[in-house]
C-alpha cells in the first residue's frame, strides 16, 4: 500500500513539474531534457543491476517506447501548457484504460464484458463532465480543444504502449528470462528518446521561434529534472516495488487516483483552484477507472 501511494504521489508531482517546465522551456525541449535524463538514469540501473539489452522482447519494448514514451509523451507535453496538469492527467490516465481494453479486444482477442463497457461509459461521462468549459475560463476555446486533442493522443499512446509491452513481456517469459521493471522501462524509453530527439530536431529546424532565454532556463531546468526524477525514475521504481509487494489488483486502483491527487497538488503548488464540476467529473472518471481495474480477472 505504501509503495502504491508513493507511486501515485510521484506520478502526480511529475505532471505538475512537467507543466511548469513546459511553460518555461517550451513543451518539446522540456520533454527532450526529461526523457534524456531519465534514459541515463534507467540505463545505469539496467547495465549494472539489470540485464541491459537482453531478451527476445527487446524489439517490442522498443516499439512500445516509440509509441508510449515517444508519441504519447510528446502529446502529453503538448497538452500540459494548454489545458494544465489537472485535465492532462485526467485524459491520459482515465481514457488509457478503456482504450487499452478495446485494443486488446481487437488485437489479442481479449473478451470485452458488459461490466467493462459500463465502466468505460462511466469514465467517458466523467471526462465529459470535467471537460465542460467553465464560465470565466481564461483559456481560448481553440487552445482548449487543441489541448484536449493532445490529451486524447497521450491516452492513446499510453494505452498502445502498455498493450505492446504485454506482448514483449510474454516473449521474455516464454524464453525463461526474468527481466526487472527498471530494465523493461529502459528498453522502452530508448525508443521514446530516439523518436523525441528526431521530432525535436525537425520541429526546431522548421520553427522561427527563438530558444528560451537564459533566465527561463535557470528556472526551468529545476522543474525538468524534478519531472524526470518524479516520473520515469523514482515514480517507476516505486511502481515496480508496489507491484512486487502487492500485485496489480491492489496497486492499479490506487495509482488510478492520480488525477485526483494532481488536482490537490495543483491547488497547493500552483494555486489553481478547480471548479466543482471539474472535481465531480474527476471523481466519476477515476471511479470508473478504479472499477474497471478491480473487475479485471
Amino acid at each position: 500500500m505504501f509503495a502504491a501511494v508513493l507511486t501515485t504521489i510521484f506520478f502526480s508531482l511529475s505532471v505538475v513539474f512537467g507543466a511548469r517546465s513546459a511553460k518555461l522551456l517550451g513543451p518539446y525541449l522540456a520533454n527532450l531534457g526529461r526523457i534524456t535524463l531519465a534514459t541515463v538514469l534507467l540505463g545505469i540501473w539496467a547495465h549494472t543491476r539489470g540485464t541491459g539489452l537482453q531478451g527476445p522482447g527487446l524489439p517490442w519494448f522498443f516499439l512500445s517506447g516509440v509509441i508510449g514514451f515517444g508519441l504519447g509523451d510528446m502529446a502529453l507535453f503538448g497538452a500540459l501548457p494548454r489545458i494544465g496538469p489537472r485535465l492532462s492527467i485526467l485524459l491520459t490516465q482515465c481514457l488509457a484504460a478503456p482504450i487499452a481494453a478495446a485494443v486488446e479486444w481487437l488485437w489479442l482477442g481479449t473478451t470485452l464484458r458488459v461490466s467493462d463497457l459500463i465502466c468505460a461509459g462511466v469514465i467517458l461521462a466523467g471526462v465529459a463532465t470535467a471537460l465542460a468549459p467553465d464560465h470565466g475560463s481564461d483559456i481560448p476555446p481553440r487552445t482548449f480543444w487543441v489541448g484536449v486533442l493532445f490529451g486524447i493522443g497521450s491516452a492513446l499512446g499510453q494505452a498502445l504502449g502498455a498493450v505492446i509491452s504485454r506482448k514483449a513481456i510474454s516473449l521474455d517469459v516464454m524464453a525463461g528470462m526474468r527481466i526487472d521493471g527498471g530494465t523493461q522501462a529502459y528498453q522502452r524509453i530508448l525508443g521514446g528518446m530516439l523518436l523525441t530527439w528526431i521530432a525535436v530536431q525537425i520541429l526546431r529546424s522548421r520553427s522561427s521561434e527563438k530558444d528560451s532565454p537564459p533566465a527561463r532556463w535557470r528556472e526551468g531546468w529545476k522543474f525538468m529534472v524534478a519531472n524526470a526524477l518524479a516520473g520515469p525514475s523514482i515514480g517507476v521504481g516505486c511502481y515496480q516495488w508496489a507491484l512486487k509487494m502487492k500485485g496489480s489488483g491492489i496497486v492499479l486502483p490506487i495509482v488510478a487516483t492520480s488525477p485526483l491527487v494532481t488536482i490537490i497538488l495543483s491547488w497547493w503548488i500552483d494555486r489553481i483552484r478547480p471548479s466543482r464540476r471539474a472535481v465531480l467529473g474527476g471523481l466519476i472518471a477515476v471511479g470508473g477507472a478504479v472499477a474497471l481495474t478491480l473487475l479485471q480477472d
